[in-house]
């Protein structure tokens, strides 16, 4: 019994690009199918020349097409979309910027272009993680964080807001760069989380010496410039302390959540309070703290409390919010995220992991947010 080609297209649907996210047939990737008896040649258009996951494709449309009756054998003959063909898959994924320049006003559009994460419709989550001072474990929180909400099931992004200190790519593994398709800018993932980073696009020992304006403008592109694919949490990496970006954030995101992180001795509670202050001031809502290196177990299992005890609960106690969690100072969370092995993923039965799970599990069901917006209702 012979195959026929609307059937291979059909085998093909389910098959989707892995940066996209969306089925290779209606993307338009699938350029052609030759039938030679078993043997199956399919004709795929890469979005980008040199595409980096080009062999995840292939695995994918190879086992696709093999999977069917008859099919021994299947060929790939990969060529490259032309700059129209890019330039109507962005329209298609992302809108035509130059639709929506200079016709909106106010919170939530960045130079009259709308931030997606700001409409009232918008399901997806912003979560601000924050701290008073480095050196307290922020973004190890945040890579490790994000990876917890992920194997929960949740669709998560990242955006490595601190462009001074940016880690987030390192810290989570990331193996290639994002892929630009007619300026519109495709995040890598790892272990479930997509991420942007202004690591991305300076070298790894080049200082960036930027004022408030190009930050503002750097912000401005994460939000609107990145195909972020409707994501359930979008969890953003702060600078540390109360500077240009946190400010930017909050005209830019103002329904964002944010979380403070803090290590448990008094001094370092006493500088983190300043951030949080200043998220009042600017109308973000604090809805918790997070203590990290609360605790190292040695091996006889004595918990020893080296930086002291009590500053996440201190801290929580005069904001009136939760302590979300207790992380344990765990030398295998220092050493996953400078090796980019993650210990949320590599070891999720960890100590350490454990207690991030537990602050994930928090956020996600006891913190959500209770107010519900309507794109529909509008004051006149």
């Amino acid at each position: 019994m012979s195959i026929t080609e609307a059937e291979i297209i059909e085998a093909l649907r389910p098959v989707e690009d892995p940066e996209l996210r969306r089925s290779i047939v209606d993307l338009g990737m699938v350029r052609g199918i030759a039938i030679d008896g078993s043997v199956v040649v399919v004709r795929i258009a890469l979005t980008v020349a040199g595409c980096p996951l080009r062999n995840e494709i292939q695995r994918r449309v190879s086992e696709a097409v093999i999977a069917l009756h008859c099919i021994d054998r299947c060929d790939l003959d990969f060529t490259v979309m032309t700059d129209e063909e890019r330039a109507e898959l962005r329209q298609l994924l992302h809108g035509d910027p130059a639709a929506t320049a200079g016709t909106h006003q106010g919170h939530g559009h960045a130079e009259g272009r709308v931030i997606p994460f700001a409409d009232p419709a918008s399901r997806t989550r912003v979560l601000l993680i924050a701290s008073g001072k480095g050196g307290v474990g922020k973004s190890s929180l945040t890579a490790n964080l994000s990876i917890a909400l992920a194997r929960r099931g949740h669709r998560v992004a990242v955006i490595d807001a601190d462009v001074w200190g940016f880690s987030i790519p390192r810290m989570l593994g990331v193996e290639h760069d994002p892929t630009i398709i007619d300026e519109m800018i495709v995040p890598p993932e790892a272990h479930g989380v997509r991420c942007i980073s202004m690591g991305f696009f300076v070298e790894e020992e080049q200082p960036v010496i930027w004022r408030g304006p190009m930050l503002h403008k750097a912000l401005e592109q994460f939000l609107t410039d990145v195909f972020w694919d409707d994501p359930d949490f979008l969890v953003v990496d702060l600078p540390p302390g109360t500077g240009d970006i946190a400010l930017s954030l909050a005209q830019f995101l103002p329904r964002a959540e944010m979380y403070v992180v803090t290590t448990p001795q008094p001094a370092a509670q006493r500088v983190a309070q300043r951030v949080a202050f200043m998220a009042q001031r600017v109308n973000i809502e604090v809805k918790g703290v997070i203590e990290n290196m609360s605790w190292f177990t040695g091996d006889d299992g004595t918990r020893y409390e080296l930086f002291g005890a009590g500053g996440g609960a201190a801290l929580a106690e005069r904001l009136g919010v939760p302590l979300v969690g207790q992380v344990p100072l765990v030398p295998a969370l220092r050493e996953g995220s400078d090796e980019g092995r993650p210990v949320a993923a590599v070891d999720p039965d960890s100590e350490a992991s454990a207690a991030i799970a537990a602050a994930a599990a928090i956020i996600d069901d006891e913190l959500a947010p209770t107010r519900r917006y309507n794109a529909g209702l509008k004051l006149v």
